[in-house]
């Protein structure tokens, strides 16, 4: 779909235990799970947080580079299918027809769930629609309610203009399958080219409504996130056709998003078609250990695995 423009070892053995082959490519490069240097392709909506996942890596692990690129859904994938990235960071797994390259290949691409994150709806801070059921979302992203008089009554905004983050992104992707369910999406939408600049559009667009990713809302402790959110508001979602009272409508926050209450989420996934243990594998586990998960813990994402934490009480 266009839119018009504006613990390494053991882990490590079991990424690579089902491969069976790979390309000549591959069989040159000499890194290791910690020296090195390799290219990634991530989801550009997955940036905040794989950034943080790069330097933290790169730091207790000096000898290794990795070369991130940050990038719409398709192009990331098309990355892997071309070898220009032994790794990506996407919100979906291969499609067949993805998976067949592979099998034609004989690879064996292991894919990893990092994460669950959410997608988090934002208005411009004078839009009093701030709470919004599932149902007029697929409405406005339809087109069908084309004015914010048509949500609330209040002509004051006039016509709606919803926001992507870019063409053949993620979000439009999980807009179309999960939320207007393979209708077309309104003539009044266009893409603002990248997260950053879709939060500035909204900010000064007080007709707009924006898709991104949570996490570039969500850790409250980046200066960037506390800049974003004195700039637009965060919209309540609530899967009820029929809410009652306020607390039926929730935002994308980590607890809401682990308790499957928050009706936007998808997963995260990286996947490696990396043969043998290199410097791909190395990093896969890393992401997908303690340290990594913990990264995304503190980044207001679900992580994969649950991190727990032992209190002593003295008994009485």
């Amino acid at each position: 779909m266009w839119i018009k423009s504006i613990a390494l070892a053991a882990t490590g053995l079991l990424l690579i235990g089902c491969n069976t082959g790979g390309t000549s490519a591959d069989a040159a490069e000499t890194d290791t799970t910690t020296s090195g240097k390799i290219s990634i392709s991530v989801d550009e909506t997955f940036a905040p947080i794989l950034t943080s996942q790069v330097d933290t890596f790169q730091k207790l692990y000096q000898a290794a580079k990795i070369q991130a690129a940050y990038k719409p859904e398709q192009a990331v994938i098309q990355d892997l299918l071309d070898n220009k990235a032994r790794v990506i960071v996407v919100a979906r797994q291969l499609t067949p027809s993805e998976q067949a390259v592979f099998d034609q290949l004989k690879l064996v691409p292991r894919t990893i769930k990092l994460a669950t994150d959410g997608l988090a709806i934002i208005v411009h801070p004078s839009n009093a629609d701030s709470l919004l059921t599932t149902a007029q979302l697929r409405d406005i992203f339809t087109g069908k309610t084309a004015e914010w008089s048509q949500v609330s009554g209040k002509k004051k905004l006039g016509a709606i203009n919803v926001v992507f983050d870019a063409n053949r992104s993620s979000t439009a992707r999980y807009v179309q399958d999960s939320v207007t369910r393979g209708v077309p999406l309104t003539q009044r939408v266009f893409a603002a080219k990248s997260n950053p600049a879709l939060l500035d559009y909204v900010a000064t667009h007080p007709s707009a409504i924006g898709i991104v990713g949570a996490n570039w809302i969500s850790d409250r402790d980046d200066a960037a996130v506390q800049s974003f959110l004195k700039r637009v508001r965060v919209v309540g979602i609530s899967s009820n056709p029929n809410p009652q009272k306020a607390d039926d409508y929730v935002q994308p926050y980590q607890a809401y998003m682990a308790l499957k209450t928050y009706p936007l989420r998808r997963e995260v996934y990286l996947i490696s078609r990396e043969a043998r243990a290199g410097l791909g594998t190395g990093f896969a586990s890393f992401a997908a250990g303690n340290k990594g998960q913990l990264i995304i813990l503190k980044s207001g994402l679900v992580p994969a695995v649950g991190q727990t934490r032992i209190i002593n009480t003295n008994k009485l």
